[in-house]
């Protein structure tokens, strides 16, 4: 691409950000110009986002090859206005088959970079859900160490387990667990601030744990105590089974 190339002859490369900054300034400014150009690249940008995106699969071994050799082949023309209706109808075919062939070839690439873009975006959530992860896992650690922290520990169901351990100064609680039975398939372990009778969400447990240590989501504020109910996969927004246990907070 060089900026004396023909401006029509871009869109392509526009689209597919593919100009230095040089080359795209010079052609934003014909684009201002040109409504012709205009839709074309709005058609060409949104084919490539579409197809990128809901590629997730690996295309077959030759396909890079043949993308790149047609690529090299196929060549957008450059408009040419004719001296009558024939020429210019002429033009104007022959200018959407070559949009046509370039939008191919955009799908095509578009397709081979999918899966490299899935697989990133996979990446990039997996490395925010290990950020999260460890974040709650320090700030439970810091609850447990702090110097005003108090726990009490109450039985549950079965031979369960549960010791709520709160800080003022922190001004969080958390669950050490352990012993519970798995709850029904569709449903989670739920738990609730107990604000003197008014129970507040509190977080989730994982329903594969039988055993754990769990940090309650928000702030303790004025909760006297803190509940388990069993709740559908997802939690709910207020109790809707009874609780599994209740248990005051240390005074």
């Amino acid at each position: 691409m060089t900026i004396g190339a023909d401006p029509h002859t871009l869109t392509g490369a526009y689209a597919t950000d593919a100009l230095d900054d040089d080359e795209r300034r010079t052609f934003e400014e014909h684009l201002a110009r040109c409504p012709s150009c205009a839709q074309e690249v709005r058609e060409l940008t949104a084919a490539a986002a579409r197809l990128g995106l809901a590629a997730a699969v690996a295309p077959r071994r030759a396909l890079k090859d043949e993308v790149l050799r047609r690529l090299a082949t196929v060549r957008q023309e450059a408009p040419r206005p004719g001296p009558g209706p024939q020429a210019g109808t002429a033009w104007h075919r022959a200018r959407r088959a070559s949009r046509w062939a370039l939008a191919a070839c955009l799908a095509a690439a578009a397709g081979l970079g999918g899966t490299a873009v899935w697989q990133h975006r996979q990446a990039d959530e997996a490395r925010e859900t290990a950020r999260r992860a460890q974040a709650r896992s320090e700030d439970l650690a810091a609850l447990l160490a702090a110097p005003d922290a108090r726990a009490r520990t109450a039985k549950l169901p079965d031979g369960a387990r549960a010791t709520v351990v709160v800080s003022s100064s922190r001004d969080r609680a958390a669950l050490l667990a352990s012993g519970m039975a798995r709850p029904p398939r569709g449903k989670v372990y739920q738990l609730w601030f107990d604000d003197k009778g008014s129970m507040r969400p509190a977080g989730l447990m994982d329903p594969d744990r039988t055993t754990a240590a769990v940090l309650l989501t928000g702030p303790v504020g004025g909760a006297t105590g803190m509940g388990i109910t069993v709740e559908p996969a997802g939690g709910s927004t207020e109790p809707t089974s009874p609780p599994v246990a209740l248990v005051d907070f240390p005074a």
